[in-house]
């Protein structure tokens, strides 16, 4: 089956979100959507959230999942919002646990910090199915990028978040904690063992140099024969070698610090101090 699919790009953050609807019926799901954070202010804000939510009213629809594909370091998710203005439940990797473990020593979290997943609804793993409607989602443990990386594969199309990027500029970064070049380059074949013609929709796109537009649909083909990093067959060691040594030149994200605490649990804010304030803390040489 083909799911009706809309886009919302944030270009603060080059995120895209997706409403993916089944055309038989009234259901949907939203995919990596965003909160809107004015880091010098410390104020979020929901404009981007509410352009999904009024699509979805306005075409009176019915949400029932808002899926991550994984913990993002470079937005903060609206997920929270998103299902307290209309319902569905929120979705994660179950190795989910294994990143807030981690962050939740780098940011040395208290033991009110549960470090289990239940902060989401539902925890996904290898080979899980789940409906949107009449349209069946299947579920691929695609880790690399971080360690609980999913692809959800709907219909026709996959949405890969951060483990592939459009052809022009490659692969997402890996050296993050818990990050693996090798682990990204294996499930980057599992993506492309899919049929051809399969849609890939991307997390995010940054406009490689010689294109003058935004873009974040492409194909299983496309990705097999041009993409810059992991295209016309380059071997795994090639690839690892390539990816690492891109790396370290990177910055870490605008946005890690405070994305990271949020997202982890599950687009939430941490717990307010006695003064009803919640507050973001940053890590000094911790990443």
């Amino acid at each position: 089956m083909t799911p009706d699919i809309t886009a919302f790009f944030d270009e603060a953050t080059n995120t895209i979100s997706y409403l993916l609807r089944d055309p038989e019926s009234t259901a949907c799901a939203v995919i990596d959507s965003v909160l809107d954070f004015d880091y010098a202010s410390g104020r979020t804000d929901t404009r981007s959230a509410d352009a999904i939510v009024a699509f979805i009213r306005e075409n009176q629809l019915t949400l029932e999942w808002v899926l991550e594909t994984h913990v993002h370091a470079d937005h903060l998710s609206a997920a929270p919002y998103i299902q307290q203005e209309l319902g569905g439940k929120i979705g994660i990797g179950d190795r989910i646990t294994v990143v807030q473990h981690t962050f939740g020593k780098v940011f040395n979290e208290g033991t009110q910090f549960q470090r289990d997943g239940s902060q989401f609804d539902q925890l996904f793993a290898e080979g899980d199915t789940f409906q949107i409607g009449a349209l069946t989602g299947r579920v691929l443990h695609t880790p690399g990028h971080t360690p609980a990386c999913l692809t959800y594969v709907i219909g026709d199309a996959a949405f890969v978040g951060d483990t592939l990027f459009m052809p022009d500029f490659g692969t997402a970064r890996c050296d993050f904690p818990g990050g693996s070049a090798a682990d990204l380059f294996d499930s980057v074949q599992k993506i492309l063992s899919l049929p051809d013609d399969t849609r890939i929709f991307v997390g995010h796109d940054y406009m490689a140099p010689g294109r003058e537009e935004y873009a974040w649909e492409t194909t299983v083909g496309a990705q097999k024969a041009l993409n810059i990093h992991v295209g016309a067959g380059r071997s795994r060691a090639d690839f690892v070698a390539l990816r690492e040594a891109r790396d370290a030149t990177l910055a870490m994200p605008r946005l890690i610090i405070p994305s990271l605490q949020v997202n982890m649990r599950a687009g939430r804010m941490p717990e307010p101090d006695d003064n009803g304030i919640s507050y973001l803390k940053v890590p000094l040489n911790g990443l």
